[in-house]
């Protein structure tokens, strides 16, 4: 069990994106920590589903809709969770992922295979699939970095990927977006320094998600090839697994621990970008 930090308690934490299996995850363990949190999904639905476990396990969670790409959407949310909670002290951006419109079949160009190549992209998925994960963090940012602003703790989390790092096969577009997200992040970082705003991101490893699945896992479960090529180059050998994210999440927006912690994003991935392979 993870120690409480007491620090934590009564903060006022949003989460874009926060039903998802990583993020869910996280809310609730903030919940768990004292943290008031508001879950945010463009269908509130989904955001119900955490809110009723968090508020079953004695925490306190509100479920918004809101489209991480609408400012307007947005303002609506912050005035919500304002009016609700009174205060915004740490903002997760959690909402992105991939789609099968910027996904190429083959891993690499050849003319001769079947399959949806490079060239075939369509770009209105593609900039959905960057939009959805860099535009959206800007847009969130925006919103609720002037309600940050007014705490004495703002904190900043964002969500990066191994991609950022070196780009997968396939997922051009995704890429790309979450190379950005460690641009930006140190970019968020230096201008707000001065406030007080701590802006940083973890970077998770392979998870096992509902976007992903497909590509990692067989119909019987068994690992896809692509999936036992990443198993060789982790060395832990195994997938990550959501609680895997939760010591390096309150470690960053907690400022008793990291206080002098920010532009940095820490990449929690059983090793995998420290193995060269050999």
């Amino acid at each position: 069990m993870i120690p409480i930090h007491d620090n934590l308690k009564g903060r006022v934490a949003v989460i874009t994106g926060g039903s998802g299996i990583l993020c869910s995850e996280m809310a609730r363990e903030l919940a768990r920590q004292g943290v008031k949190v508001a879950i945010l999904n463009r269908n509130a639905e989904k955001g119900r589903e955490i809110v009723d476990s968090i508020q079953e396990a004695g925490g306190t969670a509100l479920a918004v809709a809101a489209d991480v790409l609408d400012r307007t959407s947005l303002e609506q949310a912050k005035k919500e969770i304002v009016d609700q909670f009174g205060r915004i002290d740490i903002l997760i951006n959690g909402a992105g992922g991939n789609h099968p419109d910027a996904v190429t079949d083959p891993e690499s160009y050849d003319e001769q295979e079947e399959g949806k190549t490079f060239f075939d992209l369509d770009e209105n998925g593609f900039s959905n699939v960057f939009s959805t994960n860099f535009t959206g963090t800007f847009l969130a940012t925006q919103v609720f970095g002037k309600e940050l602003l007014k705490t004495g703790t703002p904190s900043i989390l964002n969500l990066s990927s191994m991609s950022s790092y070196s780009p997968l096969t396939k997922v051009p577009a995704y890429s790309a977006a979450k190379a950005s997200i460690n641009n930006f992040t140190m970019w968020l970082a230096v201008h707000f320094a001065e406030t007080g705003m701590r802006v940083n991101a973890i970077a998770p490893g392979f998870f096992l998600t509902t976007q992903n699945r497909d590509l990692l896992l067989n119909e019987d479960g068994s690992h896809t090839a692509r999936s036992t090529k990443i198993i060789t180059a982790t060395p832990m050998k195994r997938f990550g697994k959501p609680e895997d994210l939760l010591g390096a999440m309150l470690f960053l927006v907690d400022e008793s621990c990291s206080g002098f912690v920010t532009g940095t994003t820490i990449q929690v991935d059983g090793g995998f970008m420290a193995y060269s392979g050999v």
